[in-house]
């Protein structure tokens, strides 16, 4: 069960509106920023048209927490984002819980963007 334990992470809202300093992940035509950068932890999500991620990300929050293990947190959930590595040094998947997106991340040993 150890494996299980989430820390919080970030809360992902979504913005229409360009700002100075985002971060693009061409590969999902998504741009982010903030969480790293604020006391609040904060990310802003902007999507672009044909980005193909799940409806529900795009369209609704999600809140963000760390884990140890990435697969265990997943396991038996109903999973919309399989893991993958948007970052290097971390890997990050999506779940739906009650309608909602949650997002659980998993930090490579020494990476820099751990909380």
């Amino acid at each position: 069960m150890e494996d299980k334990v989430f820390r919080y992470h970030h809360l992902g809202m979504l913005t229409t509106e360009p700002l100075e300093g985002e971060e693009y992940l061409k590969e999902y035509k998504v741009y982010h920023f903030g969480y790293g950068d604020n006391p609040y932890g904060i990310e802003w999500m902007r999507y672009e048209d044909g980005c193909k991620l799940p409806e529900i990300v795009k369209t609704k929050p999600h809140i963000a927490f760390e884990v140890h293990n990435i697969y265990e947190a997943i396991k038996g959930k109903k999973v919309i984002i399989e893991p993958n590595s948007p970052s290097e040094g971390c890997v990050v998947a999506f779940i739906e819980e009650c309608g909602m997106p949650i997002e659980f991340i998993e930090f490579k040993k020494g990476n820099k963007n751990k909380s």
